[in-house]
């Protein structure tokens, strides 16, 4: 049985409600926090280049963004954001996601906020679905729970 075949192990929204309990409001004030660390990250890096950056900085935002969302996403499952409002990603099975399955979820929320329909549809999807899942969420079958406290 592949991992995609696998029966979903995530908590059922209607026995386990604090799993997803003000997940979106949390993903909004952990979008923001990353927000502002992505900003710091490329005002350093625009100071390290005596400027010059400040010719291509929308091309650095979006570079630095992409790479700080992957790499955090990968390595614990969560952005730093993510992390203080005690969110984390999920498979559909339940597990942290891998190198490959954070690039896909990464490349999705890329692709939504340029493409501002699509990023609408996603935020309408977050409020109204059983699992407060995002358009990307949806597609790769990932989900934003509340972190277990052991």
């Amino acid at each position: 049985m592949t991992a995609a075949s696998r029966p979903s192990t995530l908590p059922d929204p209607q026995y386990s409600s604090e799993m997803y309990e003000d997940v979106p409001s949390k993903r909004l004030f952990a979008w923001l926090i990353d927000v502002v660390i992505i900003a710091v990250i490329v005002g350093v890096l625009t100071l390290f280049s005596f400027f010059t950056a400040l010719l291509f900085l929308p091309f650095l935002f979006g570079v630095v963004s992409f790479l700080y969302r992957w790499g955090t996403i990968a390595s614990r499952s969560a952005t730093p954001g993510m992390r203080v409002m005690a969110i984390e990603l999920r498979t559909a099975q339940g597990d942290y996601l891998t190198g490959s399955t954070a690039f896909l979820h990464t490349l999705g929320y890329f692709i939504s906020v340029v493409t501002f329909p699509l990023q609408l549809i996603s935020i309408v999807m977050m409020l109204m679905t059983e699992r407060k899942q995002g358009l990307s969420d949806m597609v790769l079958g990932t989900v934003a729970l509340n972190k277990q406290v052991a």
